[in-house]
């Protein structure tokens, strides 16, 4: 191929490739600038930090009064418990309602799909009302327990995990199902031994969505744990850093923002053979 057809051909997809690129990768390089420029101002910061320097970074250890490793370490076990109870709620709903047949079924699959249309944000004042009545008569189901903030997670993720999970479970032939039966085996022993090791992809892709979901939330978990301290995530403890009374930390902000996608790279990058495998595989059949 000549150099003239190339660019006539290829050399556009080659600059709209670029541009997503840079696109995509500006706020993290932003980021980092910041996290390194020991002025801490956003309405001054560029891309060359202009006092380079570790304070930012120091400053995440030296203040007892913004615990970020007790944000951090908070975040990742909610997280990481999160995504195992989505796992488990998920993938069993999703297996009765991929190999099931019973009367109501197509009703049930139209009504979670139709509840997945509404925000969760909408239900932020009925979860209130309910752990306000609940709190005394079943004191873990309170205000600052992560225990709640679990349990409304679990729940509030169990329509989209279970569409999904269906859609591969339903790619699964069912003559596996039926040679296993002839062999003695019951439903659960289908389930645990044959259906979730064929489905790793797509298990691995809603654990990883999950995960992520949790370590992002700010606006239900700052309702449910914002009274304690002790309990809080990095999403609503970081906020303490750019809404302080006498001085606004954008630094720091930045370097907690950037230490923050470590658990989420390390996640990914252990799941990635089978995220790769299991993006696209849910749409194989509805």
């Amino acid at each position: 191929m000549t150099f003239q057809k190339w660019v006539r051909v290829l050399a556009w997809r080659h600059f709209i490739a670029l541009l997503a690129i840079a696109f995509a990768l500006f706020p993290l390089i932003w980021m980092a600038s910041a996290s390194f420029d020991e002025l801490g101002k956003i309405n001054t910061q560029s891309l060359i930090p202009q006092y380079p320097g570790f304070g930012n970074y120091r400053a995440l250890w030296s203040n007892p009064d913004q615990p970020y490793w007790l944000w951090m370490r908070n975040s990742v076990m909610i997280a990481s418990i999160n995504a195992v109870l989505q796992l488990a709620i998920g993938a069993t709903a999703a297996y009765a309602l991929s190999r099931f047949r019973y009367r109501g079924r197509k009703t049930t699959l139209m009504t979670i799909l139709i509840i997945q249309m509404f925000p969760q944000l909408l239900a932020v004042t009925a979860f209130y009302v309910i752990l306000a009545d609940l709190r005394e008569s079943i004191p873990f189901m309170d205000f600052g327990s992560p225990i709640a903030l679990l349990v409304i997670f679990a729940g509030g993720a169990l329509g989209i995990n279970a569409w999904m999970l269906k859609g591969f479970f339903d790619s699964i032939p069912s003559e596996i199902d039926e040679s296993a039966k002839i062999d003695g085996a019951s439903h659960g022993q289908i389930y645990v031994r044959i259906i979730l090791p064929l489905a790793l992809p797509m298990l691995a892709v809603v654990a990883l969505l999950s995960f992520i979901g949790t370590m992002n939330e700010f606006l239900l978990t700052a309702v449910i744990l914002g009274g304690n301290q002790e309990a809080i995530t990095l999403a609503v403890g970081m906020r303490q850093f750019i809404e302080t009374d006498f001085q606004e930390n954008w630094g720091a902000f930045a370097a907690g923002a950037l230490i923050a996608t470590l658990p989420v790279m390390i996640l990914f990058i252990w799941l990635q053979k089978f995220v790769v495998s299991g993006l696209t595989a849910g749409s194989l059949k509805g």
